[in-house]
């Protein structure tokens, strides 16, 4: 099978794309013909040797795949050959994949595989962040940075249909028009963020802010929060880790509250698979669509995640083998 290798941690032109010996299921596994892999940013963070986790080399990057079961290991019960699924594993980047019985999620009748892999790590950071981080209710206001990418535009439509106003935050005049597209009811830039999301609030301030920037916005985020907000933690796209302003957490009671996502899948399954029968729900009944700004050739991934790391992505970016 063709697949795309990472041999030493590195630049991303180095990732190498070849043939590879093809994969067996093990025990409670099932093998996966992709039809879409999804790509995200931790996938470039993890090539150059830059994530918090550091894999064996040579390995093959990609974390979300969705296609059809070919074959299944011992003791596999909830899945049979062509069957269509989606499942979050490792070595996503190749034309076979292999994912644990217990992380693979049928697909509804007729769903796109691309949408399917936006619903694994991007959706569901979102709608965790959103429902057991924030405790988002309706009339709240949310504060979305990044609201262009894969997170944001789930952030900005999962935010929607809990009931919230959304203030979209995004980097140019294209992406706000793109935010505003997928139900933001507003959208801005980051120049002079705080005195916009006050003159928006009525001088309230957020009731959340999904943060997957850092750096200047976050430090904005931390003098326009309203009084029992929840500033959301999720990432530091701008390559930057800001300092919190402790005094500012005391002087007008907010709370700051990290996000990660991977760790709460295992620790808590059962809500992680209740999170995910939410969200095809929400798809099945046509609340929710993903955005998917292009499906690229497998070959190419070194292309798509530079483009990702460079935060020129609209929406979620799939590899197609």
């Amino acid at each position: 099978m063709k697949a795309i290798v990472c041999e030493e941690f590195g630049p991303l032109d180095d990732l190498v794309y070849k043939d590879v010996p093809d994969l067996e299921p093990g025990d409670g596994q099932v093998l996966i013909r992709t039809e879409a892999a999804g790509v995200n940013y931790p996938d470039g963070l993890l090539v150059q040797g830059l994530y918090q986790s550091k894999p064996d080399r040579p390995f093959t990057p990609g974390s979300e795949v969705a296609g059809e079961v070919v074959k299944i290991g011992a003791g596999v019960t909830r899945f049979k050959p062509g069957d269509r699924v989606v499942t979050y594993c490792s070595g996503g980047y190749a034309e076979l994949a292999v994912g644990s019985e217990q992380t693979c999620f049928a697909l509804p009748d007729g769903m796109d595989a691309a949408d399917a892999c936006a619903m694994i790590i991007a959706w569901g950071t979102s709608h965790h962040a959103l429902k057991q981080r924030a405790n988002l209710q309706p009339g709240e206001t949310l504060v979305i940075f990044g609201a262009a990418g894969a997170t944001g535009t789930a952030a900005i439509q999962i935010g929607k249909v809990m009931g919230a106003t959304v203030i979209a935050v995004c980097s140019s005049e294209e992406k706000r028009k793109i935010a505003l597209e997928q139900g933001a009811d507003h959208a801005i830039g980051y120049d002079n963020l705080k005195d916009e999301v006050k003159g928006l609030t009525g001088g309230k301030g957020a009731d959340v802010v999904y943060d997957s920037v850092g750096g200047d916005a976050f430090a904005a985020a931390s003098r326009f929060m309203a009084p029992g907000g929840r500033l959301l933690v999720i990432g530091f796209a701008s390559g930057e880790i800001p300092k919190l302003p402790v005094n500012l957490t005391l002087v007008k009671e907010y709370a700051v509250v990290g996000v990660f996502w991977g760790n709460w899948t295992r620790r808590e399954p059962a809500a992680y698979l209740a999170n995910m029968d939410e969200l095809f729900g929400w798809y099945t009944d046509g609340k929710i669509k993903p955005l998917i700004e292009g499906r690229y050739p497998l070959a190419e991934a070194a292309d798509v995640l530079k483009r990702v790391l460079g935060r020129g992505a609209v929406g979620k970016l799939a590899l197609v083998p």
